[in-house]
């Protein structure tokens, strides 16, 4: 249990350490360019929107995530048998009952997010419901209840708005680069307007990149701490293996499978040629399931 309350107070260290960085990286970049283009407009701007963007993704990036993929809110009477498995887990974890929804997606797979316990979501796709047994389901709940437990409900869906922001921004960046003016004091034809343009494709480029780096460091990490929590709510860890399994092997495309929202799932939701591309294998999001269901029936419970 220790461990476990020094990784949720590490997540929120990196949660407010990552929004700190998203508010230099902007700031810094609204000041380069600013300096280039000859116009204290331009930092004045990005001061607002880093500050103001990160507000926004704080309060508001698990509505935009429950938009993005989908997700409709049900009630009890929608499903009686699901809201029994996630209040009895909710006992044993200790954490409030948090709000379910459903995904209209035939892929089995499942997904938690939110800003705290308190306003926490646990979203599940119609094909869960449909292809896992019981003692499967609630593998997978566990699961997903143990991100919120463990606090990393928020940095996973943190991550999701400010790389799709810091991907924004370095496209403006690269436009900009290419008008080489805005009114700025410098022509583009001299040695600054080459730097402009050089320094636009680097941030088009590497920005995104380190954005996908971060996502990549945060996830693996935690669906093992994750698994590992969950088993020991259920007391069953083959439960959450063969579920595992299941999903992983399971072939149904995912419509609303997307890179930004991937690494919230349990298992990617990349499937046939959408897994075998060689940006999604580069950018893997999960540990191999083969890793994760030898470290489930190797725990002693």
């Amino acid at each position: 249990m220790a461990t476990l309350y020094s990784q949720a107070e590490s997540n929120i260290r990196k949660t407010w350490l990552l929004i700190a960085v998203f508010l230099v990286f902007i700031i810094a970049l609204g000041w380069l360019f600013s300096e280039l283009l000859g116009s204290s407009l331009i930092l004045i701007i990005a001061i607002i929107f880093s500050v103001s963007m990160s507000f926004f993704s704080y309060w508001y990036s698990d509505k935009i995530v429950l938009r993005m993929t989908k997700a409709r809110p049900i009630e009890k009477k929608d499903n009686p048998e699901l809201y029994r498995i996630v209040e009895n887990l909710c006992i044993t974890a200790g954490i409030p009952m948090p709000k379910i929804y459903i995904l209209p997606e035939s892929q089995p797979n499942a997904f938690a997010t939110g800003r705290n316990e308190k306003r926490a979501v646990v979203a599940v796709t119609k094909g869960l419901l449909d292809k896992l047994e019981r003692v499967e389901l609630e593998g997978v709940i566990a699961h997903e209840l143990s991100h919120i437990r463990n606090k990393d409900i928020l940095l996973g869906t943190v991550v999701v708005i400010l790389a799709g922001i810091i991907a924004l921004v370095s496209y403006w960046f690269l436009r900009i680069s290419f008008w080489g003016g805005m009114g700025g004091r410098r022509s583009s034809r001299d040695s600054s307007g080459v730097i402009l343009l050089i320094l636009g494709l680097v941030a088009a480029i590497l920005a995104p990149l380190a954005a996908t780096l971060i996502r990549l460091a945060i996830s693996r990490k935690r669906e093992f701490l994750s698994d590992a929590s969950g088993a020991l709510l259920t007391r069953y860890p083959e439960g959450l293996a063969r579920a595992l399994e299941k999903i992983s092997a399971d072939a149904t495309l995912m419509k609303v499978a997307n890179s930004a929202t991937s690494h919230l799932f349990i298992s990617s939701p990349f499937k046939g040629k959408q897994s075998k591309s060689w940006f999604t294998k580069l950018f893997r999001t999960h540990p191999p399931v083969e890793e994760r269901t030898k470290a489930l029936r190797g725990m002693k419970i």
